[in-house]
């Protein structure tokens, strides 16, 4: 395995371990899956739609995300939008992260 191979799978590893703070940050207000991949994607978290769809019902299911149907447009499109609970986890997702960062840079 070349050592851009060894990266690329390691930065993989590493954003599949941050979808989820992403994805609660940007559903601040209501969107629908497609523009999510597509903010996500230009904020540099290249998501696959067979990954985050998933995802989103899970955290749907969790009580962290709350959605509704918009049928007023031609074609009916579901939007998401981070609930109170979600606010809570993604604070504390937050400042976790923050604290390994600085436990990291101690050990450097």
């Amino acid at each position: 395995m070349s050592d851009s191979d060894v990266l690329a799978s390691h930065l993989q590893e590493l954003r599949r371990g941050t979808v989820v703070m992403a994805a609660l940050a940007t559903l601040s207000r209501p969107t629908y899956g497609y523009a999510l991949l597509e903010s996500l994607s230009r904020a540099g978290f290249a998501v696959d739609g067979n990954t985050l769809y998933p995802l989103l019902r899970r955290l749907e299911k969790q009580g962290l995300l709350t959605s509704e149907w918009n049928t007023e447009e031609s074609r009916p499109r579901k939007f998401y939008r981070v609930s109170p609970d979600g606010d809570a986890l993604l604070a504390s997702l937050l400042a976790e992260w923050q604290a390994l960062h600085t436990s990291i840079e101690k050990l450097r």
